[in-house]
């Protein structure tokens, strides 16, 4: 049976749902009166929303937690102590130095050659430069200006670097800490 408070207040009650009581709060009540199960009255549209917004956070704050979780594992497979992640982050460290280095040398080289130019410019000072000439100087300062932005991004990729490792680290620390403190108790 099911019954519930029409708009005047007053209680509907019968074997199927009253039409009094579509759109409201109801129950279902077995044979002997007593309540099986009430029902709420349906969701407004921005009950609706906020509960469909509540759900979707709900699921990726679950997604984040599970991708964390795996996170965790990769991080604990991948390094058996602090000492595994420092020598990773000591070599990777090095081969961008080393990249960085390379570069700079390339820079110096480039610099030398430009110098070799500006002398040979300084020849055609109150004429044209020939084409070939001026080509080259404009190639340069080109590569030159490419190499700096090597550089740039390898420092910039050398502080990223060194942020991964500085929470691999710290992450590293809190799960073997807390799974230590797990097994003594």
């Amino acid at each position: 049976m099911y019954c519930c408070q029409d708009a005047s207040g007053r209680k509907q009650c019968g074997d199927g749902l009253p039409e009094q009581c579509r759109g409201r709060a109801y129950k279902i009540l077995d044979g002997s009166g007593a309540v099986l199960k009430e029902v709420g009255p349906p969701l407004s549209a921005e009950q609706k929303a906020q509960a469909e917004a509540d759900a979707k956070r709900k699921k990726e704050e679950e997604a984040a937690r599970q991708e964390q979780r795996r996170k965790d594992s990769a991080l604990l497979a991948t390094y058996s102590s602090v000492k595994d992640i420092d020598q990773a982050r000591s070599r990777t460290e090095a081969n961008i130095l080393e990249l960085i280095k390379q570069s700079e040398g390339k820079i110096e080289a480039l610099k030398k050659q430009r110098k070799k130019y500006d002398e040979e410019a300084e020849f055609y000072k109150k004429k044209t430069l020939p084409p070939e000439l001026e080509k080259n100087l404009r190639d340069n300062d080109s590569e030159i200006k490419s190499y700096n932005g090597i550089i740039e991004g390898k420092k910039a990729e050398l502080e990223k670097v060194r942020t991964k490792y500085d929470e691999d680290k710290r992450r590293f620390l809190e799960l073997s800490g807390s799974g230590q403190q797990a097994s003594r108790q």
